[in-house]
């Protein structure tokens, strides 16, 4: 069989651990023997972020704007304890942030359901979507060690030299302070996104952060959605029997557990990362989430959104075989391939993509599947396979 021609190459991140490993699985077992593969790589496992001081990172962003597509894999973002592990210069900042930052926008995270692994949450009968803002607050945030006693405050210098400054605190003592910053274009856009999304899915949006406490940062959010949504999206909306609503993030997590799902749930940087994990997680496993940056610069990066599966990682530089889930990550392969094809008008190419991932899907569903997803399922037909094997039913099912 020939393989599939691709006339522009993505831009391929390669990461760290288990999911490293993972990576390459894919591309020999899945991709390769189909695909005359072309990509430009970059090479973002830790220690090669920690020899290029990280401007391998920065390059990789710069390369994606470029290209228009890209797929990357899982990183570490550095504790106290990965400094030490890997004898780093210094505690690099999240790849994520990093990318997310250069390219702006928002990433929207669908849970990946099949028919005998049933949600955690009996309720929900339809995925439910994340839009996650891609850019500023904790992600690019400042932080200083008090060392003692003092004051510190806010400050602003405008341009014009007029200066604004707040108190944060009288310190008495050791502390700590951390600054975050947003932009009113990126809050824009990632409101646009969110909207121009609900309408192109038909679904209902919901926005959800903390305007009662945080009554400039999260209430400009809150502003900014409404505003928008009056003047350009109102009618839209009515017109398609869509709704959109803002209600607080603490009774959105209350409420969503009582819906059926099938919406769309709009969240700031943070709580858009930590409520992605709980929405996969309750759908049956984080390995089974599909992940895309969608950027105003009009490119998108295609991720898992789970980690680098570190415990598993430690197991198999024992000996153990792979025994991770897979899916996600093959998922940010082929939402790749497939957007690759649609932008370069190679229509095989986006069929290729397609048809991976309904045998993937097949696959599980005939009772095959990796042990994080055993657990839950339905069936009396399972089958819990390590990772090799699983590519092997995915290929006999392609």
């Amino acid at each position: 069989m020939s393989k599939i021609q691709m006339s522009v190459p993505l831009v391929e991140m390669d990461g760290d651990e288990m999911t490293r490993i993972l990576w390459k699985m894919i591309k020999d077992e899945l991709i390769l023997p189909y695909v005359d593969l072309k990509t430009e790589y970059y090479d973002l496992g830790l220690e090669n972020r920690n020899n290029t001081d990280d401007k391998v990172t920065v390059d990789s962003a710069n390369a994606t704007i470029k290209y228009g597509v890209a797929v990357k894999c899982a990183t570490i973002t550095p504790n106290a304890a990965r400094v030490k592990e890997y004898n780093l210069k210094e505690m690099w900042k999240s790849p994520n942030g990093t990318i997310r930052a250069i390219l702006d926008g928002t990433v929207f995270r669908t849970p990946i359901t099949v028919n005998n692994v049933k949600p955690c949450v009996s309720n929900w009968k339809k995925p439910i979507t994340l839009a996650r803002h891609a850019y500023g607050d904790v992600y690019k945030n400042a932080e200083i060690k008090v060392p003692g006693p003092g004051v510190a405050k806010l400050v602003f210098t405008a341009a014009d030299g007029t200066v604004t400054e707040e108190l944060i605190h009288e310190f008495k003592g050791p502390g700590i302070i951390q600054g975050m910053h947003n932009t009113l274009d990126s809050i824009t856009n990632f409101a646009k996104s969110c909207f121009n999304f609900a309408i192109d899915t038909k679904q209902d949006l919901w926005f959800a952060t903390k305007d009662t406490i945080s009554k400039k940062y999260d209430h400009t959010f809150k502003d900014v959605f409404q505003d928008l949504y009056d003047k350009e999206y109102k009618n839209k909306f009515e017109e398609l029997g869509i709704k959109y609503f803002y209600t607080l993030i603490d009774d959105a997590v209350a409420r969503v557990v009582k819906e059926e799902g099938g919406f769309i749930w709009a969240c700031k940087n943070y709580d858009g990362d930590v409520m992605s994990d709980m929405v996969s997680s309750a759908f049956g496993s984080l390995s089974m989430m599909t992940s895309v940056l969608v950027s105003p610069k009009g490119v998108y990066e295609y991720e898992a959104a789970h980690g680098t599966i570190q415990r598993h990682y430690y197991r198999y530089l024992e000996g153990e075989e792979p025994k991770s889930n897979p899916v996600a990550t093959i998922f940010a392969w082929t939402g790749a391939l497939k957007k690759r094809g649609e932008l370069d008008g190679n229509k095989e190419l986006s069929e290729f993509g397609g048809r991976l991932e309904k045998a993937v899907i097949k696959t599980i569903e005939s009772g095959v599947m990796t042990a994080d997803l055993a657990r839950s399922a339905v069936g009396d037909n399972i089958k819990t396979v390590n990772t090799k094997q699983f590519f092997d039913a995915i290929k006999a099912n392609m």
